[in-house]
């Protein structure tokens, strides 16, 4: 088990810091709070040799947690979120290449109208 730290936000808006143990069989990328698969990576370090301590934060609940995990659970981790950046590097490509498309189209369009002033330029 690994030592976990997290903050908590009271309804009287104080905030707390709680420790416990975390599941080591646990996804890190994964919400304990709200099983959102969106936790980001805040800060890292290395706790000794064959462990790290992370700070985790969950986009959806604002959860935070702190612990010192071993060397596989983190690995696994940072291939999760190289997932996520290929993925979002995927559709940003796909947008960008139908927004040029686009452009090209009204370009084309406004050529074959005689629609461009030197102006335009």
């Amino acid at each position: 088990m690994s030592e976990v730290r997290r903050r908590v936000l009271l309804p009287s808006g104080k905030t707390v810091e709680v420790g416990g143990f975390d599941d080591p069989c646990q996804d890190l990328h994964v919400c304990p709070e709200c099983r959102s698969d969106l936790v980001d990576l805040v800060d890292w370090e290395d706790a000794d040799a064959l462990s790290w301590r992370v700070v985790l934060r969950c986009p959806d609940c604002e959860t935070y947690r702190e612990g010192v995990f071993s060397q596989g659970p983190v690995e696994a981790l940072d291939e999760e979120l190289q997932r996520g950046r290929d993925a979002l590097a995927r559709d940003y490509g796909r947008v960008l290449r139908a927004n040029m498309s686009e452009e090209i189209d009204r370009f084309v369009t406004a050529l074959h109208a005689d629609a461009l002033l030197p102006e335009d330029f």
